[in-house]
């Protein structure tokens, strides 16, 4: 089969590569059709992000397509059509996964719209449910609700979990646009006030990928028992944190990552996400917004636009 490696410094190339065999957990075959990008591929491709050691060495963290090979007697069967969060390498023709980190497609759904579900709303829902415990009626804030995975946030903390949503943005288009997803508040990073914004609303619940050193101020911003939900640091590392306010507050400060979690760990999150969120997918309340399409030999296009904050929502490889 072919993947899409990485050579040299951080080139992508469509390579043959050894086919997949199921071992140990890894016990369904998929024919890859779609795979989405995620920001941890441009990071693996700078080689600052290096995958689980059992999954393979090329990107992708999420795809959609049709089971190859399947146990007997399992949830799914040959021909079934799925998708499958990862641990890497879905840029590839075909890929070997644990049956509890594979889903159904929603109905009426096809391979690149359900390609753009798995890593973001998994992240999501692990985030906004399991680690920071939202409750209907609580303030929730998404620094990027433009991206895919603030997409994703956005939904699932209003529809969902009936939260009130604040989400800062890079454009004053953007934050219509995250109105339109259910945002009821938007700050435009360049123009606003972001600290003062919080203050006035302040967040029980917040999923930052962003850090840097505004990140301190905002956390003093919530209320009592808030929950600050660190996923990444583009802004940068360091920030400046009054400790004070979180033993006064009984603030939580956490780091939570995805794709370290186990299989079991990962299988129990989309049990709960297709569980809770798969009938408003299906019913069209929420969907996946997709910035673009692109056929997978075109991947470095793709990572452009991400890596140059272009896209508003998930892009999308075709195999």
């Amino acid at each position: 089969m072919h993947a899409l490696t990485i050579e040299g410094k951080d080139a992508l190339a469509w390579s043959e590569v050894p086919d997949p065999g199921c071992h140990g957990e890894f016990d369904v075959i998929i024919d890859v059709k779609a795979a989405a990008v995620n920001r941890a591929d441009l990071m693996q491709r700078a080689g600052i992000y290096a995958p689980p050691p059992e999954w393979p060495l090329w990107p992708g963290l999420e795809c959609a397509g049709v089971v190859r090979e399947a146990p007997a007697g399992g949830r799914f069967k040959p021909g079934d059509a799925v998708c499958a969060l990862l641990g890497g390498g879905g840029y590839a023709e075909r890929v070997a996964v644990p049956e509890g980190m594979c889903m159904p497609l929603p109905k009426g759904y096809t391979f690149a719209q359900a390609a753009a579900l798995p890593e973001v709303y998994a992240t999501a829902y692990l985030n906004l449910r399991i680690v920071g415990e939202i409750k209907r009626g609580e303030t929730f804030f998404i620094n990027g609700g433009e991206g895919g995975l603030g997409v994703a946030c956005i939904q699932l903390a209003k529809h969902v979990f009936g939260a009130k949503v604040i989400a800062q943005v890079a454009s004053d288009e953007n934050g219509a646009f995250c109105l339109s997803l259910g945002a009821d508040i938007t700050v435009n990073r360049f123009k606003d006030d972001l600290v003062a914004t919080l203050a006035a609303n302040p967040p029980n619940v917040a999923i930052d990928p962003v850090g840097g050193p505004l990140m301190g101020k905002c956390i003093a911003t919530m209320p009592y028992r808030g929950r600050w939900i660190s996923l990444a640091s583009m802004a940068g590392p360091e920030t400046t944190l009054d400790v004070n306010q979180l033993w006064r507050k009984n603030l939580r400060v956490i780091g939570s990552t995805l794709r370290s979690r186990t299989p079991a760990e990962k299988a129990e999150i989309l049990a709960g996400l297709v569980r809770e969120a798969w009938p408003l997918f299906e019913g069209g309340v929420i969907a996946p917004v997709i910035h673009a399409t692109l056929p997978i030999r075109e991947a470095a296009e793709a990572h452009r636009i991400m890596q140059a904050g272009e896209n508003r929502g998930k892009l999308v490889l075709e195999v």
